[in-house]
């Protein structure tokens, strides 16, 4: 990093400039006042005068040159004077400016771009806090980058494992199938059915590891853009779901405005994150009777998608870790209803990856969760990213 004085703007040196004259003439104009009173002080009293007379001829130098008169005294040490002064209001002025840039600078780092640093070297103790600031820079950006790297080892391990033990379970779950189908006594049908159940939420939990560590990886975060129109997969996203929402007495609504709508999304992507938010509505949203599927267009910017139930209410504590890997709202863990508490974080991976946003709302009436994504992709390219 080369280093530099701070250089101060045109605006700054004029700043300078005006301050120096404001307290020259200020400076002055006390000066001149002094005088004045002094001079006064003076002719009104003759002791006064007399004893300075008497003190300039009782000082005398050498070849019998006298003191000043005390005017010229007195002004040459208001001159000294002014001098100090005028010369400690720049510097400090001036200490003031470098501060400024030094705070301007650290705003800067402080926006995002880390790998600056502050280049200004001064001769007071601020260099000591200019080299702090960047000693705790470079520290954070070490700190950073090695939690990047673990990250990405345990993002890396989990795709690993998880797709590493999805065969072995897929011909687990097959054999306990046929076994499920032998004739065998109740005990063991009874135990073959939980391991065969147990097999299958491995699976799941496999499934979702390894598409969630997918989604997160740079190298793998491929999106297929291309137009998807918005009413025809809200509907076949509903259909798909009907026999189970029939079970539970509940009904489906869609609503597109305007029934034309198409963006440029991922539709196998976007599938997904509907599939995972309408079955979090089927599973915990108990007492429900309507899902609503609501798409609007928004300043021809972008479309709003609307997941709602009017089940129960999510409590407002859990609402901001909703979205967290894992997290489960402690009264959906039960063995019916527990999910890998990944579905959520999937979806908020795949509306981060089509550059758009998430959020949830719950209130004793209406759930919901809040989808905005560009009409047309600011990422795309050739289709993918």
């Amino acid at each position: 990093m080369k280093k530099q004085k701070v250089i101060l703007t045109t605006k700054e040196k004029s700043e300078l400039f005006g301050e120096g004259v404001i307290t020259v003439i200020l400076l002055l104009l006390l000066n001149l006042s002094i005088i004045i009173l002094i001079n006064l002080a003076v002719l009104n009293d003759p002791r006064l005068e007399n004893g300075i007379f008497f003190l300039k001829k009782t000082i005398t130098f050498a070849n019998g040159v006298h003191l000043w008169s005390w005017q010229r005294l007195f002004i040459s040490f208001m001159l000294v004077g002014d001098a100090i002064v005028v010369y400690w209001r720049l510097i400090r002025r001036y200490r003031q400016m470098q501060l400024r840039h030094v705070i301007e600078e650290l705003h800067y780092i402080a926006d995002g771009h880390f790998d600056h640093r502050i280049p200004f070297v001064v001769k007071t103790d601020l260099q000591k806090v200019i080299d702090s600031i960047n000693a705790l820079v470079d520290s954070t950006v070490a700190s950073m980058e090695e939690e990047r790297q673990i990250e990405q080892s345990k993002d890396d391990l989990i795709t690993n494992v998880s797709h590493d033990i999805r065969t072995p379970l897929t011909s687990i779950i097959g054999y306990l199938g046929l076994l499920k189908s032998s004739e065998l006594n109740e005990d063991q049908t009874k135990y073959i059915q939980i391991a065969y159940d147990k097999a299958l939420q491995m699976k799941a939990l496999a499934e979702d590891l390894f598409e969630y560590t997918t989604l997160r990886s740079s190298t793998n975060n491929k999106l297929v853009l291309a137009p998807l129109h918005v009413n025809s997969m809200l509907e076949q996203v509903a259909a798909g779901f009907e026999l189970e929402a029939e079970k539970k007495n509940i009904t489906f609504n869609v609503i597109t405005r305007p029934r034309d709508l198409v963006i440029d999304a991922d539709a196998k992507m976007i599938v997904r994150m509907l599939n995972n938010l309408i079955s979090n509505a089927l599973k915990y949203g108990r007492g429900a009777t309507e899902i609503d599927l609501i798409a609007n267009k928004v300043n021809n910017e972008f479309v709003e998608l609307r997941v709602e139930n009017n089940g129960e209410q999510i409590p407002k504590k859990s609402l901001q870790k909703i979205f967290d890997r894992f997290y489960r709202v402690e009264s959906s863990r039960n063995l019916k209803t527990g999910g890998t508490g990944l579905g959520l974080a999937i979806t908020k991976s795949i509306v981060d990856l089509h550059g758009g946003n998430i959020k949830c709302q719950s209130t004793s009436e209406l759930t919901s969760f809040i989808i905005q994504l560009p009409l047309n992709s600011p990422k795309k390219n050739d289709g993918v990213l």
